[in-house]
């Protein structure tokens, strides 16, 4: 595919997913004071990451936010995933 091509084919869809993170940013401003926890910093790290210019965006996006650490844990801190890997807990 062409880039015209591309961006025919994709734009309107991804439009609609930047004003989703834009609403959900929004509501997390909204929700007043306290500070941005392990995915909130990650999520920041990774608007950033989107805007450098770089190449591989998918693949670094998704090395911030995936878990380093090699070895297993004895037992996880919660039920379900987080979405981020949290450097508290070990790893970079």
């Amino acid at each position: 595919m062409t880039r015209a091509q591309v961006v025919d084919a994709y734009f309107m869809e991804h439009r609609a997913r930047l004003l989703d993170v834009a609403a959900f940013l929004d509501r997390v401003d909204r929700a007043g004071a306290g500070e941005d926890d392990f995915r909130m910093r990650a999520f920041r790290k990774a608007l950033a990451l989107l805007g450098d210019g770089g190449p591989d965006r998918a693949r670094r996006v998704l090395e911030l936010f995936s878990d380093p650490t090699t070895e297993p844990v004895a037992k996880a801190g919660m039920k379900g995933a987080s979405g981020a890997h949290d450097p508290s807990r070990g790893g970079g």
